[in-house]
């Protein structure tokens, strides 16, 4: 499976999602997506997730729980402000540098066709899930289900952006429908 380079260019990237206002000048709460919280304002101005709308962010410092304060250009007082919940800001992915060797961007993992070190597609990649111990693929599975990998080395030996695919080792993904303990004897 080859990914298509002219739809390649059109990717984007959340950056971050508004989670609320602060205070009655305008500022709002983001929960940023980028490795620093500060970068989520530092890519140039960012779009809505149709596209349809763009602002300019100035962050202004971190606000706890690993959100950041930011003023919204046009954005001036606490009821504009509030309309703003929920919205998730984008950024175009061509405006990030190139990752590192075995670093990837979660949105170029999206999509992914995921084999079997056998060869059999097992599915394709439908998110990039982190609960705070590490990240996680979510799988759509070519029967239908939805199951999940760790995303280490281990569990996820190769990985070819350009191939359009990730190799996996299938007895580590954790398929949905109830969990089974080994005691240790």
């Amino acid at each position: 499976m080859m990914i298509d380079t002219d739809q390649d260019s059109d990717k984007r990237v959340c950056v971050g999602v508004v989670t609320g206002a602060h205070g009655l000048r305008g500022l709002v709460r983001i929960r940023p997506f980028t490795d620093v919280p500060e970068d989520v304002g530092g890519y140039g101005p960012v779009e809505t997730e149709d596209g349809s709308r763009s602002f300019v962010l100035d962050v202004r410092n971190r606000a706890g729980k690993g959100q950041i304060l930011v003023q919204v250009e046009g954005i001036d007082d606490r009821t504009k402000a509030e309309g703003l919940k929920g919205l998730k800001f984008f950024v175009p992915r061509d405006r990030f540098p190139e990752a590192e060797d075995d670093e990837f961007y979660n949105a170029d993992l999206l999509g992914l066709a995921i084999v079997g070190q056998d060869g059999e597609i097992v599915g394709t990649v439908r998110a990039v899930l982190n609960f705070g111990a590490g990240d996680i693929l979510e799988i759509d599975e070519v029967g239908g289900s939805v199951s999940t990998i760790p995303f280490t080395l281990a569990a996820v030996p190769e990985v070819h952006i350009a191939e359009g695919r990730a190799v996996v080792d299938a007895a580590q993904i954790l398929r949905s429908g109830g969990s089974s303990r080994k005691e240790d004897n």
